[in-house]
């Protein structure tokens, strides 16, 4: 195994340690507070790629594109 992957797999494994402490070591809670994080964030994402579709720009992207303007 290569240098990073372990450090990849000791990303991971920090990360579920960090979930479960949060949950107070109770697994269930834990991987049903994951489903609900993942819920919300696919739900954001369709909200994102229907604005796009529509030609709405995000708003990160339109600071980003005034900075850079800016700086110009």
């Amino acid at each position: 195994m290569s240098a990073t992957a372990l450090l990849d797999n000791s990303r991971y494994e920090q990360a579920c340690d960090q979930a479960i402490a949060m949950c107070d070591g109770n697994l269930r809670s834990t991987i049903k507070a994951l489903i609900m994080a993942n819920e919300y964030l696919e739900a954001e994402l369709e909200e994102l790629q229907a604005a796009i579709s529509a030609g709405c720009i995000p708003e990160t992207s339109r600071s980003k594109m005034r900075s850079k303007s800016s700086a110009a």
